[in-house]
């Protein structure tokens, strides 16, 4: 196991297995360690000689290939501030992408550059294809950065509105992988399969923690839930991580008798209990990893898998590092059973929204006074309770709760109920203005609208009436953002409209 060293170095250092061992697997090619090393010097020595200043901002438009996997120590190491962008965006989101961060490098290939428009580039950035990059040749060891220093911006997915560059420094990121290698208890011979987008603080996560651990990990572009199971067996992975949306998919087509993962993990949405148990069935050899994170802070809980089957309700406890709090409106600790708001203090909180002082403001502000880190906080604006046991529960985000006959309700116990029966495989609660009610609750389902009367037969025995929705919206599937995760915003304008 990952031992916990609360000293950051930068991130650079985190090539940390044998020289030998296997650390980054691709179909064609497996890198060593070593090989990886050389070629983050190479790359640091190429972007050297680019004629950037320290702090200049390097953005990469590019699937999950080598490159793009050690671009970020690689930058790291020649002083620069790494700009993952989502391979998934379109230009228009990557021309605003390049033009909040004031990049002045763009790194992608030749069938991306010719999809921007004049005027996408801003001014001072040119675009390089990434074949004109080495992955060979000298360049400088290993850094003495400071581990304060800001190291990489990972923009929010914008389903909540423009977005906003999130500033993550060296020591955010080392702690990080630290942490997360640690309370998964990886391994040298663990291998990862990473499915998520490395612009998203979850998927660049799995490659460092992986790394911090001395393992292997095999970044995977999949087009269909099959490749990620034909993936599993090809590149005998042990660990996967996901979000609601792709568990979704992947109980939906078969699996092999015997499979190598040892161990699953969740974030970037909470599971329902039917997932739980659905994972639990088709995977009972797998440890079960539920999660609980945002990007300004990374991670703030998890729920140990062994506690899975009786609590699949829970969010878990604060991860290492992490200092997290149920906050009430007056700036007190809530009491057990009592929901508030959570609050995440501690080394893992990032430095605020690149060049948005006001929205900073609105979401990075002093902790309470009685809590053991101090400092500056994430006011989350997710509301939770802490239950008699210790575990956090999510209620839902404040923005998000519906106010119907004067009852808070929580969109995420509407949608639990709606997917318990099957019916449907997906399912959004949203509350839409009436003017005898203040709201009325719309749910949108991804599934066969033949099966809502039987759902609304056993959501009137399930839920309480003024639970009860009014309005159902069928469609095939629902929208995604580019992480991958269901689209509640997207969701919420068109239900609204």
């Amino acid at each position: 196991m990952v031992p916990l060293d609360p000293v950051p170095l930068p991130i650079d250092h985190l090539l940390r297995g044998a020289p030998d061992a296997p650390a980054l697997i691709e179909r064609e090619r497996h890198w060593t360690y070593a090989e990886c090393e050389a070629a983050v010097a190479a790359i640091a020595g190429w972007l050297d000689g680019q004629g950037l200043a320290p702090g200049d901002r390097i953005a990469t438009w590019l699937p999950k290939t080598a490159l793009a996997c050690l671009m970020p120590l690689a930058a790291a190491r020649a002083g620069l501030i790494h700009v993952p962008v989502n391979p998934a965006l379109r230009r228009a989101q990557v021309a605003h992408i390049l033009a909040d961060s004031g990049a002045t490098l763009l790194v992608t290939q030749p069938a991306r550059v010719a999809t921007l428009e004049a005027g996408d580039l801003p001014s001072g950035c040119r675009a390089v294809v990434d074949g004109e990059v080495p992955t060979t040749g000298s360049g400088p060891g290993r850094s003495n950065a400071d581990p304060a220093g800001l190291a990489a911006i990972l923009y929010t997915s914008g389903s909540t509105g423009r977005p906003k560059g999130v500033m993550l420094s060296h020591a955010n990121l080392w702690l990080g992988a630290i942490a997360v290698a640690h309370y998964l208890r990886l391994t040298p011979d663990d291998r990862v399969l990473g499915v998520l987008p490395l612009s998203f603080d979850y998927g660049q996560n799995q490659l460092f923690s992986t790394w911090a651990a001395g393992a292997a990990v095999a970044p995977l572009d999949y087009l269909a839930p099959r490749d990620v199971v034909k993936a599993v067996a090809r590149v005998g992975a042990t660990t996967l991580a996901g979000v609601p949306p792709l568990w979704v998919q992947l109980l939906e087509v078969d699996w092999p008798a015997e499979t190598t993962l040892r161990r699953l993990t969740n974030s970037g949405g909470a599971l329902t209990e039917r997932l739980v148990r659905g994972l639990r069935a088709r995977l009972p050899q797998a440890d079960l990893y539920a999660m609980y994170g945002l990007t300004e802070a990374f991670r703030s809980t998890y729920l140990d898998p062994a506690l899975i089957d009786a609590r699949p309700d829970a969010m878990g406890r604060a991860i290492p590092f992490a200092e997290v709090m149920v906050v009430r409106p007056d700036g007190q600790r809530a009491a057990p059973a009592e929901s508030g708001e959570l609050v995440h203090a501690g080394p893992l909180v990032a430095q605020g929204y690149w060049h948005d002082s006001e929205r900073t403001a609105q979401r990075f502000r002093p902790a309470p006074d009685w809590s053991a880190s101090g400092g500056t906080a994430v006011w989350s604006g997710d509301t939770v309770v802490e239950g008699a046991d210790g575990l956090l529960r999510f209620v839902g985000r404040d923005d998000e709760m519906i106010k119907s006959a004067g009852n808070r309700i929580s969109p995420l116990e509407i949608e639990e109920a709606v997917l318990a029966g099957g019916e449907a495989r997906e399912a959004v609660a949203v509350g839409v203005p009436d003017p005898r009610l203040g709201q009325a609750i719309t749910v949108m389902l991804a599934g066969d609208p033949a099966g809502e009367a039987a759902l609304r037969t056993r959501l009137r025995t399930l839920l309480p009436s003024f639970m009860q929705p009014t309005t159902y919206l069928w469609r095939a599937d629902l929208p995604r953002n580019a992480n991958g995760k269901l689209d509640r915003a997207a969701i919420r304008s068109e239900v609204t409209a």
